[in-house]
């Protein structure tokens, strides 16, 4: 149930982040929701990634059972699959802008060799 002070940092939230966020603003608004335990810290993120991402995966197979494309139900789900990962990116001590960086860079570089194409880590 929301309260008064959630409806407040809601208000916050929404006027301080009305224009386009970067993900590294998003990753530290983000942590401010996190309630798990730090023991936990990497392996809830972990398990909740994984757990989002499924469904992502079920909402576009019931999109094809049901011929119902849902798209603000995937982008929801998505969101929260954005959520874990910039958890689990903390919890690494890692900004999502360097992995975001680190992974374009890495495409790019494929792209480059014309390696996009095939399986495995080392292209």
């Amino acid at each position: 149930m929301l309260n008064e002070s959630d409806l407040e940092a809601w208000e916050y939230y929404n006027e301080a982040f009305k224009e386009r966020m970067t993900m590294d603003q998003y990753q530290k608004a983000a942590a401010k929701t996190a309630i798990y335990n730090s023991t936990h810290s990497i392996l809830y993120p972990a398990l909740g990634l994984a757990g989002e991402a499924g469904e992502v995966a079920n909402k576009v197979k019931k999109m094809i059972r049901d011929n119902n494309f849902d798209r603000k139900g995937i982008a929801a789900e998505i969101g929260d699959v954005l959520w874990y990962l910039a958890a689990l990116s903390r919890d690494l001590n890692i900004d999502l802008h360097d992995i975001a960086f680190a992974n374009l860079e890495k495409l790019y570089g494929r792209k480059a060799r014309g390696t996009l194409k095939g399986s495995g880590d080392k292209r």
